[in-house]
This record gives structure tokens, C-alpha cells and sequence, in this order.
């Protein structure tokens, strides 16, 4: 095997085409993928096709595109600055590319890599920004996966941005210092206020706040995402959590929060843990909501990462009641929950027609107290209960639901570290849970889902929640 080398066999460069000659020769779906990609481009697109396939030549009238409709002849790549032999004949192709090299002119020869000059990308486009992926002929199916994840991760609006700071960089060169200033301008154009307004489509409100930038350098206001991290699978977070937190100056997360997911913050972004998890509580919540307001008063633009959603059993709403009298604007991200990832996990129905129609969040320590809550009647009816952070109260929270009136046999479904590599899911029946509690080797943030619909989950990957039961089945089997 050849020792691994992080050294390219081809420089990856850009070509300036604008208004110049781009001639594809072929007459099927090899020509026609070029001249689709080509039509990314502002170059002169010339097809030689003497018989163009019929979706082909029908492609070729719709987009006005110059076509010659003779057999190849040397003399035709007179003039190109970029030749593609897609012919679908690898002999005629290679004279194409002898000609084309011959005219000192780079070509591109389909599936054969030896007789290509140049490769052609997947194009991720968001004009006039452009990302080009090459497996230097390798591995075209690869190049096309790599783009379709670029293509998620990048906004709809990138273009646009990229035009309106076109715009905007004479004015820049003129008012701002060159250096550090000017990066810091840029940074806060590109992820600040201006992109915001962009991605909503507003551009008067974009060139508003890209003027009081340039007028205002040193007076840009904080800002503060409140952003759901997930269940904790990286895939699972949002493309809109991925784009703020490569915009945030500050990452705040609590310890739920993957560190994985917290790495998929910017690079240089501060990073800053506070706790929030039973047994390593470092930070109170009133000085989280202090530490969000100093950060915001500093102009910081924050992420506040909280586990599954931020506005489910994430105190978002005394974070937000301090911003707002703090006067710091803010916005939430949503994230999946960790109840709808428990379930997922378990292919289980939250709710089924003719069965449960109702679903009810609730935490284990809802269930503690001398006074059932309100939504207790629905659960009799049918309801599943969601319980969040419930291992520890398990024992209360079943006699509390069977005391309600909730059948002893209503099917249980137990997920620890719901959507992650290492989850574990288990199941029983109602009066089976107080098992929970003694289960230590829970360590991970569990979730338990009571209710006549969590019998239709798929149990083949659990196992049972009593201890006893584990043993009586292996006994049965031996």
C-alpha cells in the first residue's frame, strides 16, 4: 500500500469564462451534464452535437444555447478556452482532446482521467460564491454525497450576502483600516445583523444595518441565540443551530450538551460551560441570566446551546425574561426534543388513532408532591406521558399514576441517551417502574414514555426492565 500523502496531483483553480467560448462535443447525457453545469457559468456555451439525443436537443433550443451541428473537426476548438469530449466514444474523444491540446487549449475527456487537463467539480452554487468538490477523477458518487452535505450546510442566502458586500467594499477600504479593524467589519457583516436581514429577504433593512456597521464599529449590539442542541446526535441538530453557532463570538452550554456538538461551533468562538446537570450544578440560573447580559452588553453575539429544545424544560423563559429587561435582543432556535428522539429510537407511536390522541410532557418531579397535576385526568383517558428526567423518581411517579387511576399493565418504554451511538432502551409495565430507580449504570439522561401507545413500539432491541424477568427468560431458554 503507497505511504498516505495530503499532497494534491492537481492545483484546484477557478477559470474566468465570462463571454469566452466553452465547447462541449457530444450528443447524449454525457454532453448534456456539461452543458448543465456549464449554464452555472456566464461562459459562451457552444455545443457540437451533429444528432443531439431528443431531451438533449430540446434542452439545447429551451436555454438558447449555440449549437453546430456537424461531425468533429479539428478545426472546431479554434477559439475555446475550455474543451469537453463527451461523446460517449472514448476513441473520438481522445482526438477531440489531441486537437484541444494541440490549440494549447485545456480539455476534459468523460471517465477517462489520463486525458483530462482539468476536472470538472460538484458545484455547490451560491453565485458568486462557489465551492467545488474534486476526488481528482476518483470517486465522482463521493464528490456528489460531499456537495449535497455543503449544499445543507450553506444558507440559500450566501449569494445574495456575497453581492451586497460587493457592493459595500469600496465604501470599506475608504472608512475602514486596513488589519485587524477591517476583518472585525467583515466577521460582523458576515454574521451579524446584516446576515439576518438578508436571509429574510429584507435588503433595505440589510443596507440599513450595513451602514450603521460602517458608522458604528465600536458600538454593535449583542445578540443572543437561545439554540436547541438536540437529543445529542450531531445529524440531528438543525441546519439553522449549525449556521448560528459558526456566527457565535461566545458558546454558553450546559452539560447535556455533547461535546461534539460543542466543537461544531467556530473555531475561535469562546467556549464557555455552566454546568446545569444534577450533581454539577456550576453555575446558579440567576447567574447564567447575568452572564448573558454581560456578554450581550459587550456586543458578543452569544448561542446559548441547551439540550433537545430550549423552550422544553430549558428555563429559556427566565433567560428571555432577563434579555428583554436588559434590553439585549435575542432569538430561538429550535431543537428536537428528546421525547420525539425516545421515540424515534423505539419506532414508537406518541399517539395512534383509536388510542392515544393526546401526549403530555411532564418531568418526574411533577409527580412528587402531595397534588396531582391538572393533566393527570387526561392520562387516565389515554394520553402518553412523556416523563423527562424521571429515573431517579421513577417509584413515585408509577404509584402516583396507578393511584390516578392508570392501569398497572399500561406499557412503559425506557431510553437512556436517547439518539446517540450508546443509547439503551428497555421496557416493562407500569407497576415494573420504580425498578428504574436502581438501576446506577443509567448515567446518561434518561426518558420514559407511559401509555396504551408505546405497546405498538418495537421492542426486538430491548431489553426488559426487571432484573428477575432477564434472568427467568435465560433460564426459560436454557
Amino acid at each position: 500500500m503507497p505511504p498516505r500523502t495530503e499532497q494534491l496531483s492537481v492545483f484546484p483553480a477557478f477559470f474566468r469564462v465570462e463571454g469566452r467560448t466553452a465547447a462541449v462535443f457530444g450528443n447524449g447525457d454525457e454532453a448534456f451534464a456539461k452543458v448543465r453545469l456549464l449554464l452555472n457559468t456566464q461562459a459562451r456555451i457552444v455545443a457540437h452535437a451533429d444528432r443531439p439525443e431528443a431531451d438533449y436537443h430540446a434542452f439545447l433550443i429551451a436555454n438558447g444555447i449555440e449549437t453546430v451541428r456537424a461531425a468533429f473537426a479539428p478545426e472546431q476548438v479554434e477559439g475555446a478556452i475550455l474543451v469537453f469530449a463527451a461523446t460517449g466514444d472514448a476513441e473520438q474523444d481522445r482526438r477531440i482532446v489531441d486537437a484541444a491540446r494541440a490549440a494549447k487549449i485545456p480539455a476534459n475527456a468523460v471517465d477517462q482521467p489520463d486525458y483530462c487537463d482539468f476536472y470538472t467539480p460538484a458545484l455547490v452554487n451560491r453565485a458568486p460564491v462557489a465551492v467545488a468538490i474534486g476526488t481528482e477523477g476518483a470517486g465522482p458518487v463521493l464528490a456528489q454525497m460531499i456537495r449535497a452535505q455543503i449544499d445543507q450546510l450553506l444558507s440559500p442566502s450566501l449569494g445574495r450576502l456575497a453581492a451586497l458586500a460587493t457592493s459595500y467594499r469600496k465604501a470599506v477600504e475608504h472608512l475602514v483600516p486596513r488589519g485587524v479593524s477591517r476583518r472585525i467589519f467583515w466577521r460582523r457583516f458576515f454574521s451579524g445583523p446584516v446576515a439576518d436581514a438578508v436571509a429574510n429577504g429584507n435588503l433595505p433593512q440589510a443596507r440599513r444595518a450595513a451602514n450603521g456597521l460602517l458608522r458604528s464599529l465600536d458600538r454593535v449590539e449583542g445578540h443572543v441565540w437561545l439554540v436547541g442542541a438536540g437529543p445529542g446526535a450531531e445529524d440531528l441538530l438543525t441546519l439553522r443551530a449549525q449556521r448560528v453557532m459558526m456566527e457565535a463570538d461566545v458558546i454558553v452550554y450546559d452539560a447535556l450538551v455533547p461535546q461534539a456538538i460543542v466543537d461544531m461551533g467556530r473555531r475561535d468562538a469562546e467556549r464557555l460551560s455552566v454546568g446545569k446537570r444534577k450533581g454539577c450544578h456550576s453555575k446558579s440560573q440567576e447567574e447564567i441570566n447575568d452572564l448573558l447580559v454581560d456578554l450581550g452588553r459587550q456586543g458578543k453575539r452569544v448561542v446559548r446551546l441547551k439540550s433537545g429544545d430550549p423552550l422544553v424544560y430549558g428555563r429559556a423563559g427566565e433567560e428571555m425574561a432577563a434579555l428583554r429587561a436588559a434590553g439585549i435582543s435575542y432569538e430561538i432556535v429550535p431543537g428536537i426534543t428528546s421525547a420525539f428522539a425516545a421515540a424515534a429510537d423505539f419506532e414508537l407511536p406518541l399517539t395512534l388513532r383509536g388510542v392515544a390522541s393526546s401526549l403530555v410532557f411532564t418531568t418526574g418531579h411533577d409527580l412528587t408532591g402531595d397534588v396531582l397535576p391538572d393533566w393527570a385526568s387526561l392520562a387516565v383517558s389515554g394520553a402518553t406521558i412523556a416523563v423527562y428526567m424521571g429515573r431517579t423518581v421513577a417509584a413515585s411517579v408509577a404509584e402516583r399514576l396507578m393511584q390516578a387511576g392508570i392501569p398497572s399493565e399500561t406499557t412503559v418504554a425506557v431510553i437512556e441517551n436517547a439518539s446517540r451511538p450508546d443509547r439503551r432502551l428497555l421496557h416493562g409495565i407500569l407497576r415494573d417502574l420504580p425498578d428504574l430507580q436502581h438501576r446506577d449504570e443509567l448515567t446518561g439522561p434518561v426518558m420514559v414514555i407511559i401509555g396504551d401507545a408505546v405497546a405498538g413500539a418495537n421492542f426486538e432491541l430491548s431489553e426488559p426492565l426487571v432484573r428477575e424477568r432477564i434472568r427467568f427468560d435465560e433460564l426459560a431458554r436454557s
